[in-house]
């Protein structure tokens, strides 16, 4: 297996432990994805993506259907994806992922949690480069005949790595063929059990348990901010 699939086996373990927060985030981009595109998953493919991922996390239908008439108002307020970079502490690069109707309570809060934690923020650009920005699938299993020849049709799609998964297919590709293969997978009716993007760091850091302990404090006073969406991190797990 490759670096996609230990980062994935990686970042299970640290999934969104409160359903209510999950729920949360799912909600946001649900907000987003209408703003974006209309609230009809038929003409939306952002909207179907974000659909397809709450029924994975379990989301109630009703949450579902409340979450896209609310969004579809117009006195409903956008969010704005922002993006921080910034150093933990022994030098591990971090990436934060934002959601916000607020910018600068969410620089403020971003900018805090690094200080009080030993941490540097850092400008546009400072740690980016440090990780490749992907898009993955979870392809249902019984729609796939053939895995070995599912791989070789999406050469054309840069697909990085194909490894069956207890969860289903898992397909890494580069960020910009997210659309392409979306597309793909629809049309060759395999059906799409949930999908997203991750930012999987180019090299990793090793550190001992007490170092670790240091970046998890900042680690986990950032995901516990209701702007966060995401944060990747250079520490090897």
């Amino acid at each position: 297996m490759g670096r996609a699939f230990e980062f994935r086996k990686a970042r299970k373990m640290k999934r969104w432990s409160a359903m209510a927060k999950t729920f949360t985030r799912i909600g946001k981009d649900i907000v987003m994805a209408v703003k974006e595109g209309g609230p009809n998953p038929d003409t939306n493919s952002r909207l179907r993506a974000v659909i397809q991922n709450a029924k994975a996390a379990n989301m109630p239908k009703d949450n579902i259907e409340r979450a896209v008439k609310k969004a579809s108002d117009k006195n409903t307020e956008n969010y704005k994806e922002v993006l921080f970079e910034g150093y933990a502490p022994h030098g591990i690069a971090v990436l934060v992922e934002t959601a916000t109707d607020n910018n600068n309570r969410t620089v403020a809060n971003v900018r805090a949690a690094f200080n009080k934690c030993n941490g540097n923020l850092g400008t546009s650009g400072s740690v980016v480069f440090m990780f490749d920005h992907t898009c993955n699938f979870t392809l249902n299993k019984d729609n796939i005949e053939d895995l070995e020849e599912l791989e070789l049709e999406l050469i054309d799609f840069e697909v990085e790595e194909v490894f069956d998964d207890e969860e289903g297919v898992i397909i890494y590709a580069p960020f910009e063929q997210f659309g392409s293969l979306q597309s793909y997978f629809e049309e060759n009716d395999i059906e799409i059990l949930s999908s997203g993007f991750e930012r999987i760091p180019t090299t990793t850091k090793e550190l001992n348990a007490e170092e670790q302990e240091d970046v998890e404090k900042l680690l986990e006073r950032l995901e516990e901010d209701d702007d966060v969406q995401n944060v990747y991190h250079s520490m090897q797990n």
